[in-house]
């Protein structure tokens, strides 16, 4: 037979899935100029939402509204497509306010797919790559091969393959080996990571029954409506085109003893409990029999009935995801209010796929072991589609960056929940996937979903994701926030019998002698627009718009708060900004225990902050590192 010759397609930027971080990863690239291929198992699983049916919620909503203040595409794409939206958290303080919207599942995949395929620079590609080419030594990456032997040339490869990486799907005793959804898995890739030296670890996630909505008793549930006022994710998205949207509602129900007595029944067929899972799955999202076995004091759990499209009568039952057995599923599913005759369209089932280590990666996301290898998504031990297209995001501008010969983005734990999600990922020991929450931000009263645009949007610009027009919005909404809040600081009013009577119909105590405006809004009771009847130059207050006024009053209403932040920002960013060299042997530096030698040898921290983060590493073994800096700092002296 004659020798085979490799069939060569160039490119600069080969992404491997096309789920929520491929989609954002490749979009980056190639609206950066970059020639991208994004390859998909499957074209009908682009943007694909294998599990719940909805984008953002609590913290999740603020990673929306961060990618999209960066540039990228999922806030957009859920303003086009969503059925239902609320602003979750309403009754506490704004740090803990998280967007949330039930999505189209099918219409945001296809809306996703239409972005993706009108995207100059971009080309999506039905196929399996099957292996990474690499060449030199250090490895780089010069080309992937795809399952019919075809070669792309490439400069840089971003692995997004979520949980299609030698995955299998379980329910009871059926134990199938395929992707989520039903789609095709991949099966050669983990083996050529392996080649490479880059070790793998094998979760697990689940999901819940889809079923027919028209075989569901709602009367026996309670209605969960969405919010009046509509407020979008992306930060672009005209703010009065979402407001004449249909809503659909969702429905809350609860298990009950009897429902737990079906589960306790059959814990032995459980492939979870019956030692058949190998993965490690979520502690934050547990399956149903999970939650029966931990939590066994509760008598019930909540259970939500969430619409999948508008144009489908399947419906999601969230809080009960599951691997049981068939007959266990219809069976406990039959036994909550308003299921008792419930048709099941898909069943439960849990999945279990290979994935990365993210210690292995550097804060940029690109791998230690291969130059020019990025990674994001579940692929790096995370979980959900939001926290996926966040790494997706920050994946695909720093492919750029190195293309380019520039720095990485590297967003820093005060500045965003991206930089808390990523540092988590890359310096924690994460043994399970990896869920972001509000709790996790150490700064949270800085880094709230409503100011995403003000700390984030420069850094879009600066990379050429975001355009002239929409920063010097951005810059032009800065200064009527900080023109506003000085205004409301100088301007004072006295205690008049007029005021008086104003400050007694608004519910609120009488003023004794003359203060500001600012002084009036830090009163709880009191509201921006409030201030309209008591403010002398009327026409400037009522001028300016809802986003800025929003801005203004949580400045003055929390100003001593946030200024305690900043004041802990400083210190913080002093150990972040203490860069540690690349090449510094830990072994051999005298001072540190043995386990901080190991742990830091391993992770090659970037900073001093970074490595006092690290399992193992003491405070004693982080001032054994500053010393060893101000001693390399004075030997570069002389």
């Amino acid at each position: 037979m004659p020798e085979r010759k490799d069939y060569h397609i160039a490119a600069d930027v080969c992404v491997i899935g096309a789920g929520h971080a491929g989609c954002e990863a490749a979009l980056a690239c190639s609206r950066l100029g970059f020639e991208t291929v994004i390859f998909t198992m499957n074209t009908d699983s682009i943007a694909m939402m294998p599990c719940n049916p909805h984008i953002g919620g609590s913290s999740k909503g603020h990673l929306v509204r961060e990618i999209d203040a960066l540039g990228g595409e999922m806030g957009r794409n859920i303003d086009k497509t969503f059925l239902q939206s609320k602003m979750l958290n309403r009754s506490k303080g704004p740090a803990v306010h998280s967007l949330r919207a039930q999505a189209d599942k099918a219409e945001y995949s296809r809306s996703m797919r239409r972005v993706l395929e009108a995207q100059d620079h971009l080309t999506i590609r039905q196929a399996e790559v099957t292996e990474l080419l690499t060449e030199g030594d250090p490895a780089r990456i010069c080309g992937v091969r795809i399952h019919t032997g075809t070669v792309y040339d490439c400069r840089i490869a971003i692995i997004c393959t979520g949980t299609y990486l030698n995955a299998r799907c379980l329910v009871g005793e059926s134990i199938t080996e395929t992707g989520p959804g039903g789609m095709q898995r991949s099966t050669h890739l983990s083996d050529s990571l392996q080649a490479l030296g880059i070790p793998l670890r094998r979760y697990k996630t689940g999901t819940p029954a889809r079923m027919d909505g028209r075989s569901i008793d709602y009367s026996k549930m309670q209605i969960q409506k969405g919010d009046e006022e509509v407020v979008p994710f992306s930060f672009s998205t005209d703010l009065q085109s979402l407001q004449d949207v249909d809503q659909m509602p969702c429905w809350l129900t609860y298990t009950n003893e009897e429902t737990h007595a079906v589960i306790r029944a059959n814990l032995d067929r459980s492939p979870i409990y019956a030692g058949i899972i190998e993965g490690t799955g979520p502690r934050y999202c547990p399956s149903i029999e999970d939650k029966v076995v931990k939590f066994a004091e509760k008598t019930r759990h909540q259970v939500f009935i969430e619409p999948e499209g508008r144009y489908t009568n399947e419906v999601y039952v969230d809080g009960m995801s599951s691997s049981m057995p068939d007959d266990v599923q219809q069976r406990m599913y039959r036994t909550v209010p308003g299921l008792e005759n419930c048709v099941i369209v898909k069943n439960a089932y849990a999945i279990e796929y290979d994935c990365l280590n993210a210690n292995l990666l550097k804060l940029s996301l690109e791998s230690r072991a291969v130059s020019g290898l990025f990674c994001a998504g579940q692929f790096n031990g995370s979980s959900g589609y939001e926290e996926a297209a966040a790494q997706g995001l920050i994946a695909g501008i720093n492919a750029c960056n190195k293309l380019r010969g520039r720095e990485p983005l590297i967003l820093k734990r005060s500045e965003a929940y991206i930089g808390v999600l990523i540092d988590d990922l890359v310096t924690r020991d994460n043994t399970e996937p990896y869920r972001m929450m509000t709790s996790r931000a150490e700064y949270r009263l800085l880094l709230r979903q409503d100011n995403a645009d003000l700390r984030l949007t420069k850094y879009g610009y600066q990379c050429g994701l975001i355009d002239e027009e929409r920063y010097q919005k951005l810059v032009r909404k800065q200064e009527q926030i900080e023109a506003e809040v000085r205004r409301l600081k100088e301007v004072r009013i006295g205690a008049a019998a007029q005021t008086q009577k104003i400050l007694e119909e608004l519910g609120t105590a009488p003023v004794k002698t003359a203060c500001s405006l600012a002084e009036l809004l830090c009163r709880p009771e009191l509201h921006y627009d409030d201030l309209l009847p008591l403010d002398p130059d009327r026409q400037s207050l009522s001028s300016l718009p809802a986003d800025v006024r929003e801005q203004v009053e949580i400045t003055v209403k929390y100003e001593g708060y946030i200024e305690r932040q900043k004041r802990q920002v400083v210190q913080f960013e002093k150990m972040e900004n203490r860069r540690l060299p690349e090449n510094v042997d830990y072994l051999s530096l005298e001072g540190l225990r043995l386990e901080a030698q190991q742990k830091l040898q391993k992770a090659r921290p970037a900073s001093i902050g970074q490595a006092s983060r690290l399992s193992g590493v003491t405070p004693a073994d982080t001032a054994v590192l500053l010393i060893y800096l101000d001693k390399l700092r004075r030997q570069n002296k002389t």
